[in-house]
């Protein structure tokens, strides 16, 4: 059985059938599903929890402001390694490794008995999830070239399932079992990935050297000069400063406000399940619109009336605020599914996505830590939402420019 790219297929005497062709897609279709449910599952699943674990193993609120900040350090790391990975080992072998370093790192942490344990295996998790977001917009470009805008649905559905669902669950399971079982439950994911991995690879094998040899554009140059490419970052970029910033925040501003450990626990699992509008709206939005860009403003206003609302009136209407909030990050799926619409072959959309979401995400460390920052220095919430404000503005400005129909 072959696994193929259908654009790529042989076409003489003795190639693959057109029944081990859709074999191959359909597990190359799992492999990518299964892994993409345990894109975030390191970070919702232990945001309600901070408070809880730092009792138990003893950290501040400045080592809370590193755990916010790091799952965007590490996905913008490993977007400037995962290219040149890619180009080494083949796509398929490097997403085979990250799948291992996430299951490995979210089964060790959640044995951590000390701060510095935690931090170490959470990087390696994250660092593992973090090729996942460079490697899959290329693989469904590979594999899927002909059907983007459903595959890409298809796995930021499973991306933002794997977003709500630990958050909901977080407390429930800590509860009842403990804060380490509710951490570590979630390795079993990425453990299920490693199969069809591995099948994927197997069966690919003899295409690896033409893929990382063969072509001649698999080195894509010119990004640092690319309107396009900047603007694409700027998208990713803020948008991810103001989610991981919200899900490292939102339940402490709300417990702030009176709520309960539970109330914060809840609107953050509604605020990631929110993705799943952003998820089937995004892709269809970017495949029908040339030019997508008044749906942003729509998004950015929706982002701002409900970082408004959980500023002035948070335990009046929390839901409606919630759920506006959960609606703005909409860009990201967005600019997920323009990295591949916005170029012509998988080593272009490779290269657009490690580029875009590696410095990126390096913009969004400074998220969380300095909302954490400004809050403690101003005793208050307003200067922390105005940054938020200030990235939103950089965010349009970013998207303005990525939702131009022009190729890279």
């Amino acid at each position: 059985m072959l696994v193929n790219d259908p654009q790529h297929a042989p076409a003489r005497t003795g190639g693959p059938t057109p029944r081990a062709l859709l074999a191959g897609r359909v597990i190359v279709l799992v492999a990518i599903l299964v892994f993409a449910l345990s894109l975030r599952t390191a970070v919702t699943s232990i945001a309600p929890l901070l408070t809880r674990i730092s009792g138990d193993i003893g950290f501040g609120a400045t080592t809370i402001g590193v755990l916010g900040m790091m799952p965007t350090a590490m996905f913008g790391l490993a977007g400037f390694a995962a290219p040149v990975l890619s180009r080494r080992y083949g796509l398929e072998r490097v997403t085979l490794a990250a799948v291992v370093a996430t299951a490995v790192g979210i089964a060790a942490r959640a044995g951590s008995g000390s701060t510095a344990t935690l931090l170490t295996w959470s990087a390696i998790a994250l660092m593992g999830m973090g090729i996942g977001n460079i490697v899959i917009p290329p693989l469904v470009k590979r594999y899927f070239g002909d059907r983007v805008a459903l595959l890409s649905t298809a796995y930021i559905t499973c991306v933002q399932l794997g977003t709500a669902v630990p958050a909901a669950l977080a407390v429930p399971v800590a509860d009842a079992h403990g804060w380490r079982l509710s951490l570590g439950m979630w390795a079993l994911i990425p453990l299920l990935a490693i199969g069809p991995w591995i099948s994927v690879i197997r069966a690919r094998r003899h295409h690896d050297v033409a893929d990382r040899t063969g072509e001649p554009d698999a080195r894509v140059t010119g990004l640092w000069r690319s309107p396009l490419a900047w603007g694409m970052t700027f998208m990713f970029g803020m948008t991810s400063l103001v989610t991981y910033s919200l899900f490292t925040w939102l339940p402490t501003m709300l417990t702030d406000a009176g709520g309960s450990e539970g109330l914060g626990g809840s609107m953050l699992a509604l605020f990631s399940a929110l993705g799943f509008v952003a998820t089937l709206l995004a892709p269809t939005i970017c495949a029908r619109f040339a030019n997508p860009f008044a749906f942003v403003l729509v998004f950015m206003a929706c982002l701002l009336a409900g970082l408004a609302g959980i500023l002035w009136m948070p335990m009046h209407a929390t839901v409606l605020w919630v759920v506006l909030l959960g609606l703005g990050p909409t860009t990201f799926p967005m600019a997920l599914t323009l990295i591949n619409l916005r170029t012509r072959t998988d080593a272009e959309s490779a290269a657009l996505s490690g580029f875009a979401q590696g410095i990126g995400y390096l913009l969004a460390c400074a998220g969380p830590l300095l909302f954490g920052v400004l809050h403690e220095v101003s005793h208050g919430w307003t200067a922390p939402v105005a940054f938020l404000v200030g990235a939103m503005v950089a965010l349009t400005l970013g998207a303005a420019i990525a939702c131009r129909p022009k190729f890279l």
